[in-house]
């Protein structure tokens, strides 16, 4: 009964065939198409078109809004002190 158990038994299978379930070529293509899998998301998350540079420039584009609503200011300030001065300064002539 046990001798015809082991009959059954295929040895002919490989490593990976018996604890894979996937033959020598099958697993280097699944491996390959892994590993190129990764690195494709690393360089997405990041490279130099990433996630990470968008974000970054999205953040340096809110600073640059902030500093120019802020020269607008100063700039309007600006402004109304020269034409005060150019009043005054006309006034005198």
């Amino acid at each position: 009964m046990e001798e015809e158990l082991y009959s059954e038994i295929d040895d002919t299978q490989n490593l990976s065939e018996k604890y894979l379930g996937l033959s020598w070529n099958k697993l280097v293509i699944a491996l390959a198409m892994v590993s190129g899998l990764g690195i494709y998301l690393g360089i997405l998350l990041f490279g130099n078109n990433s996630l990470e540079v968008l974000l970054g420039l999205e953040e340096y584009e809110g600073y640059l809004q902030k500093e120019v609503n802020s020269l607008k200011n100063e700039n309007a300030n600006l402004q109304k002190s020269y034409f005060e001065l150019k009043e005054l300064d006309g006034d005198s002539n």
